[in-house]
């Protein structure tokens, strides 16, 4: 399974957290109120105890029943503003922090699509789809909720403690006594659930994989009967991330207890002195009362420290994994520098070009090395070798799918490096063995390849140079859905529908990856007469293991060990080189078989 990078270990969360800021800005203001409206909400609860100790010292000790209802209704009146003011909070930060979380979703597709080939050969699928959802929401409820009441409870604590201590001091301290332990337990806390759940995230991207790969290879693993052990590596992974969530609940558990525990005895130990004191006279009962309802009101901030702080760390993760691919550099829209091209440079030209997987062993052989091929322009070139030769490496280093690691390739002597990719990506036009349909029309799947400009009729002549005309009996013809992967189609017919895609904007330059490999004789036969025409007005470059194939180029490059060690027609080559003629007898043979 492709890995991802190994997450930081002494990273700050604060600093971590910190990075969000710029997609906060936009909406800081309504957050800013939201938060400030909740430390009112919170605080107006504060005012609840002195009221009671109003209460009790003054119409109740009098037994004055109108001073009780009019202390009544005061409370009345600060739940009810209590609980205005934080419907109103949620209110403010629900619409902006939609707008946040979609943001950050949508940059993420878009650096995504910017990104290197290599960096989706290293990175499993699933880690992904994770960052852009999962992650997501853990930063959407890390703002909507932790971020405003860490802020909150901690001046809510603040003022709660300066009552209590302006109530009696000495009861305050006793309340205070557990403050040290559990700001150490906290310290632990962190680190450790940190590290949890890191972990955790990761796994549930694993899992995230699987479960993708098992849904699109549905057909393998029914066809060889593997789902007991799909089941089994699913149940694995499942119980990997359930161990890692249960350690998760015990190191929530186990910080919930010191700072529940210790402040409850602390709470305790003053009631039991507060009372001793208003027994000798030193304390009046309402300043008890106040002082206890206080102290009360404050359990809740003081017990949500651990599953915030649980909270925050987790999205202290969610935010470290999605700048991990935020990150990653994209590709350059050109070369900082400029190479002038061999005179005569022209149609499509390799120039020296060496080639090596950038996660690759510096002291491995290269998979292409020192390559010099020119295709004319008009020509086509038919590129044929054994499997694993590089021939399909060759072919994605002209639409700078991968970059070459040392050399150059040239379009019509401009150097490709020179040029912006879309301008590249314009004129080449490419079509892989492995033929990739998204879910969509069949018009749009074949448009794609147009860059936007193509219309009706185009879309009529690309699907007849590619025999593609089955799609006209589909139920709803170019506009019929292929599905997901267009798994609802053969081989060959989404292999006619890639070739449609190529040809469709008439590109100058054409690129195939053996186009025609999944095709019967007969409609291989049509397909190579209809794309004659096409290679007659295009420079092309094809990779071909038929002699049938072959025979649309007007030469052909063997490509060995890394190298174009023979070039010439395909007549010419068979007569002189023993190793192309031993690739196209075997193949003339399995067409035979």
């Amino acid at each position: 399974m492709p890995t991802t990078p190994a997450p930081t270990e002494d990273r700050s969360a604060v600093r971590t957290l910190l990075r969000l800021w710029p997609y906060v800005r936009p909406v800081r203001v309504r957050l800013f109120t939201a938060a400030a409206v909740a430390v009112v909400a919170s605080c107006t609860g504060l005012v609840i105890p002195l009221v009671l100790k109003w209460m009790v010292d003054g119409p109740v000790a009098d037994r004055d029943s109108g001073g009780v209802w009019l202390g009544a209704l005061f409370l009345l009146l600060l739940g009810a503003a209590e609980a205005v003011l934080f419907g109103l909070r949620r209110w403010l930060v629900a619409r902006p922090l939609s707008h946040v979380e979609a943001e950050m979703r949508a940059g993420l597709y878009r650096h995504l699509q910017r990104l290197p080939v290599a960096f989706h050969d290293r990175w499993a699928s699933g880690q992904l789809l994770s960052r852009g959802t999962t992650d997501l929401m853990l930063l959407r409820m890390f703002l909507a909720f932790p971020l405003t009441f860490l802020l909150v409870n901690t001046v809510t604590i603040l003022v709660g403690v300066t009552i209590m201590l302006l109530q009696d001091w000495t009861l305050g301290l006793v309340v205070l006594g557990p403050a040290i332990p559990v700001m150490v337990t906290c310290v632990i806390f962190e680190n450790r659930y940190a590290r949890v759940a890191r972990r955790a995230q990761d796994q549930v991207g694993d899992l995230t994989t699987v479960v993708e790969e098992s849904v699109l290879g549905i057909r393998i693993i029914k066809g060889f009967g593997r789902h007991r052990s799909q089941a089994l590596a699913f149940r694995e992974l499942s119980f990997g991330l359930r161990g890692t969530e249960l350690h998760k609940a015990r190191l929530l558990a186990t910080i919930w207890a010191v700072i529940v525990t210790l402040p409850e005895l602390a709470i305790g130990a003053a009631l039991v002195l507060g009372t001793v004191q208003v027994a000798d006279g030193e304390l009046s009962a309402g300043t008890l009362v106040a002082f206890l309802s206080t102290a009360l009101a404050l359990r809740w901030p003081v017990d949500s420290i651990g599953f915030l702080l649980a909270m925050s760390q987790e999205a202290a993760t969610a935010t470290e994994r999605y700048f991990e691919v935020m990150d990653a550099e994209p590709e350059s829209s050109t070369d900082t520098q400029r190479r002038t091209a061999a005179p005569g440079g022209d149609g499509l030209r390799f120039h020296g070009v060496t080639f090596r997987y950038p996660d690759a062993d510096p002291g491995s052989p290269p998979v292409l090395d020192r390559v010099d091929l020119h295709v004319r322009p008009g020509e086509s070139m038919a590129l044929v070798g054994a499997t694993g030769s590089g021939k399909t490496t060759l072919t994605a280093l002209v639409p700078r799918l991968h970059e070459v690691t040392s050399g150059w390739i040239t379009l019509d002597g401009e150097d490709i490096t020179a040029m912006p990719r879309e301008e590249l990506r314009a004129k080449v036009s490419v079509a892989f063995e492995e033929p990739t349909l998204f879910s969509a029309s069949v018009g749009e799947n074949v448009l794609m390849g147009s860059g936007g400009d193509a219309d009706d009729g185009d879309l009529e002549r690309a699907l007849s140079v590619a025999q593609a005309e089955f799609v006209h009996a589909l139920p709803q013809g170019t506009r019929t859905q292929v599905g997901e992967q267009g798994l609802s189609l053969s081989g060959g017919q989404r292999q006619r529908l890639a070739l449609a895609r190529a040809v469709v904007g008439r590109p100058r330059f054409l690129v195939l990856d053996d186009p025609l490999s999944a095709l019967d004789v007969h409609t291989e036969a049509a397909v190579e007469a209809a794309l004659r025409r096409v290679l007659a007005d295009t420079t092309a470059l094809i990779v071909a293991h038929r002699p049938s194939t072959v025979l649309l180029a007007d030469r052909v490059a063997l490509l060995s060990g890394g190298r174009i060690t023979a070039l010439g027609t395909h007549h010419e080559l068979l007569r002189t080189n023993a190793e192309y003629a031993h690739l196209m007898s075997g193949d003339q043979e399995a067409d035979r078989r």
